[in-house]
């Protein structure tokens, strides 16, 4: 019984720092993941490591190709614009919720992360994770766990858009007018210019991913 729960807590460790390694970029979509070399790389057996691959395939995070193994999935331009169409719809009605049933406490929250955005400019893989920590305050505002729920399921796959946009200086600065139009409809409660602000700030990114593509 104790190896089995040790078993299972390696293997949530691995998962864990994997879906860590994805998110900072360390592993990107395209690359193979080697059970020996991410065992090495974060001190854990093959076991574990093969368990969490698993877990990334159910996620639909890594997909097995034959004669190569395990492999992070790679977005092509439609799917990235069907992901984008859905985030769109989910985070328009996360705005909407958020400036009916959000606290005041929240939008500042929401206000020192964008300012924080702004201060790692220097830095754009820590840029972009305190982005995902903005947007994640915005869906809990919304205070709707089914919501979350989906949003949940669908940030999997943000996982396989790749390297972060905000290397581009000028992105920086309108992904921070943007969110600050979303906070300044939600400071009023004004759920409909908080809806179209979001969708608004995830057109112009979807059009960022897809400028990106093309280069």
């Amino acid at each position: 019984m104790t190896d089995k729960k040790q078993s299972q807590s390696s293997g949530e460790t691995a998962f864990d720092s994997l879906m860590k390694a994805i998110r900072d970029n360390t592993y990107a979509p395209g690359d193979r993941l080697r059970e020996e070399e991410v065992g090495e790389r974060l001190g854990l057996s093959r076991t574990p490591v093969r368990e969490a691959l698993r877990r990334l395939e159910a996620h639909g995070i890594v997909e097995h190709r034959p004669r190569i193994g395990a492999v992070i999935r790679t977005l092509g331009h439609t799917e990235i614009v069907e992901l984008y169409e859905m985030r769109i719809v989910l985070e328009r009605t996360a705005a909407q919720m958020a400036a009916q049933h959000g606290a005041e406490a929240e939008f500042e929250t929401l206000s020192d992360l964008n300012g924080m955005i702004d201060a790692q400019r220097g830095d754009p893989v820590r840029g972009a994770s305190i982005n995902q920590d903005f947007h994640k305050c915005l869906y809990l505002a919304g205070r709707n766990r089914f919501l979350l729920d989906a949003a949940r399921a669908l940030n999997n796959s943000m996982l396989l858009l790749g390297p972060t946009t905000y290397t581009d200086p000028d992105r920086v600065d309108v992904v921070l007018a943007e969110h600050r139009a979303i906070v300044d409809a939600l400071k009023v409660r004004d759920a409909d210019a908080a809806a179209t602000a979001a969708e608004a700030h995830l057109e112009n990114s979807l059009r960022y991913r897809l400028k990106g593509l093309e280069a």
